[in-house]
């Protein structure tokens, strides 16, 4: 983590990139979740399939999940990496190549760059790490010679299917951003927003969440709620309706919203939870999925194209779901309807 710490850091990153959360895997005791099936039922259905490069795909993990969605016509994979390595392993796991693109790499520093500039050229409109580290291929991402990075902040979005909740749940920041600012959880904020608008999940109730409900000096988080709040009544975040500072409970439970008396769209019934912090949203995620049974998928935003990470402990149906977020999601960027 230092070395992806040293990259951020030269990139005027003002909080470092946690590679290791953002890998974790769905529950192995969780079952397919109808809201996840829904959304590949949906990706499948996209007029055409979405180009989009699997950086260093060598080992079974990396391979079987994107050519699953690629036999299910949601992408057309663009595997960038090591070929006869990449045969190798499809033959020895059964794994069908049929429909691959292949660029060659030698290493997997050079697929990463090789994927980046296959962005540029507009070749793919996602990318997806592989079998490679997790630095190495967000490296050729934030680099400013990549060309990938816009004028809002890089966040990660854990797509949750929590069993007994109604909607499909967003924890964010959990994965990248280790103590956002104001200016920060703002492009935090928005990216969520614009991908829950971007599936066609609708405008979302968003609850920045705090460990209690009202503003306390003392406690940054619930000014920052409260100015992120403020922020969207002044038109400066769009796209969702927010409240905040909201205690979990308050975000979640009707129940707990009426106990104490707090009234407003988004109490109990938010499709979007933000952290103050890393390491809460990190363990607020990590809970529902080991706790709670919830599968969950994975998306890297405000680059130029979604970007996609997997773990090889993600379970089949959540490499399969983040694939389709990330198709459906390309398919917006690029002018479709979600």
């Amino acid at each position: 983590m230092n070395d992806m710490h040293k990259i951020l850091s030269s990139k005027t990153q003002t909080s470092q990139y946690a590679h290791d959360t953002a890998e974790m895997p769905g529950s192995a005791a969780s079952s397919s979740h109808q809201a996840f099936e829904q959304l590949v039922s949906r990706a499948v259905q996209l007029p055409g399939q979405v180009p989009v490069g699997i950086v260093w795909p060598c080992e079974e993990h990396a391979l079987e999940g994107a050519m699953d969605a690629a036999q299910r016509n949601i992408i057309e994979p663009v595997l960038i990496g090591d070929k006869s390595a990449i045969v190798s392993v499809a033959q020895a796991s059964g794994i069908a190549l049929d429909k691959a693109v292949f660029i060659d790499a030698t290493t997997p520093a050079e697929a990463a760059q090789k994927a980046t500039a296959l962005v540029r050229e507009g070749r793919v409109k996602a990318l997806m790490k592989g079998s490679l580290h997790t630095d190495v291929f967000m490296h050729a991402i934030v680099e400013a010679e990549s060309g990938l990075r816009t004028n809002r902040r890089i966040s990660h979005v854990f797509v949750l299917a929590v069993p007994g909740y109604k909607d499909l749940l967003f924890v964010t920041d959990a994965a990248i951003n280790i103590f956002p600012d104001l200016d920060v959880k703002r492009d935090i904020v928005q990216n969520a927003i614009d991908l829950h608008n971007g599936l066609g999940l609708g405008a979302p109730r968003v609850a920045i969440l705090s460990a209690v409900e009202t503003v306390n000096s003392k406690i940054p988080g619930t000014v920052d709620a409260a100015c992120l709040c403020k922020m969207a009544e002044r038109g400066q975040i769009q796209g969702g309706v927010l409240d905040g500072p909201l205690a979990m409970d308050n975000a979640v439970s009707i129940e707990a919203a009426k106990i104490k008396n707090i009234v407003s769209p988004v109490a109990g019934r938010a499709q979007i939870l933000v952290a103050p912090d890393l390491e809460s949203g990190n363990m607020l995620a990590k809970n529902m999925i080991f706790m709670s049974g919830a599968d969950s998928a994975g998306i890297v935003l405000g680059a130029a194209v979604p970007v996609l990470l997997t773990s090889r402990a993600n379970s089949v149906q959540a490499r399969l779901a983040s694939i389709a977020i990330g198709a459906l999601y390309a398919h917006h960027l690029a002018g479709g309807q979600g």
